[in-house]
């Protein structure tokens, strides 16, 4: 396939300051230097930076980069997705600087969600400094699984599917149909895609209109349950949302909790995610979002109208 791994996201903000905030104060994130072009980088492990915070002129999540295996794969990339209709803007050289690639380019999927594809692998373009977390996180899951998975939606679930898995080259890890408003209520696909690593989806999307955000959430994953629950209590103390209660996934079987960015997505503080193999995995059908717990603020939302 030659996707190897989610390597990094860019934002953009009204307000880098809050963005500073939530990413070191409540997910325990490092602030990198700043990049040659002013925008604000943010650590999790070695690399130079996992978050690229753009100040802007409005709130919004830009576009997940996913590293490639070689240049090869990443030339092979930009040819099919060419073909299949798709647009392909290649970094000059200060884009691909300011992405800490060797070379890449900008596409979306066909809901327009944003993507890049780069060649650069995170040893090569390490810090200078190692990695120190501000609230004490000894480290995150990354290295060959990458950052974590990042999550869209897309109301043309069949055509998006088919450009990730023919055209893009992701598998399909777990395809279920959700319930989420009960048994009578209309039906929700949901596509969860790994990458040539053994992280059980690097990319989903599920059925819908794209939020005025640009993304659902995006997945950190912790060392520990307790690291998960020490940014629980930050999350409470810093007074932001929480999007969901802590619980388990079916799917890739994380425990966790989700918190509501500054930029209106959410982010998934987890730990414990199940690890595949991505060459014999058989594809699942989960009928259900969580083993237990995750009470999402909708839900809440509607029982308290429920109640009056």
């Amino acid at each position: 396939m030659g996707v190897k791994a989610l390597g990094y996201v860019v934002i953009e903000t009204t307000d880098a300051d809050k963005w500073q905030e939530f990413l070191c104060d409540v997910a325990g994130v490092m602030r990198g230097a700043d990049a040659a072009d002013g925008a604000a980088q943010y650590r999790i492990d070695e690399r130079q930076f996992r978050f690229r915070i753009e100040q802007g002129a409005r709130e919004r999540f830009k576009t997940a980069g996913y590293a490639m295996a070689d240049r090869a794969a990443l030339d092979a990339l930009a040819a099919a997705v060419t073909a299949g209709g798709r647009p392909v803007d290649w970094f000059d050289a200060a884009s691909a600087a300011a992405r800490c690639a060797a070379a890449g380019f900008a596409t979306s999927d066909p809901a327009g969600n944003g993507l890049e594809f780069y060649v650069g692998s995170a040893d090569e373009f390490a810090a200078p400094t190692p990695f120190e977390s501000p609230q004490g996180v000894a480290h995150f899951i990354t290295g060959e699984m990458g950052m974590g998975h990042a999550v869209f939606s897309a109301p043309n679930f069949a055509e998006t599917l088919s450009f990730y898995r023919d055209i893009v080259g992701f598998r399909e890890t777990d395809m279920p149909v959700f319930h989420l408003f009960g048994p009578e209520g209309p039906p929700m696909h949901f596509a969860f895609l790994h990458a040539d690593n053994g992280r059980h989806h690097s990319l989903a999307f599920a059925e819908g209109p794209v939020p005025p955000s640009g993304a659902v959430h995006v997945m950190l994953e912790y060392p520990s349950l307790d690291e998960v629950g020490k940014a629980h209590d930050r999350m409470k103390a810093l007074g932001y949302a929480e999007s969901a209660t802590i619980g388990r996934h079916h799917t890739d079987e994380t425990v966790g909790f989700y918190v509501q960015t500054p930029g209106g997505f959410d982010l998934e503080i987890g730990h414990d995610s199940l690890v595949i193999d991505p060459v014999h995995w058989q594809v699942t059908q989960h009928q259900g979002i969580s083993i237990w717990g995750h009470e999402w603020a909708w839900q809440k939302a509607a029982a308290a109208e429920a109640a009056q």
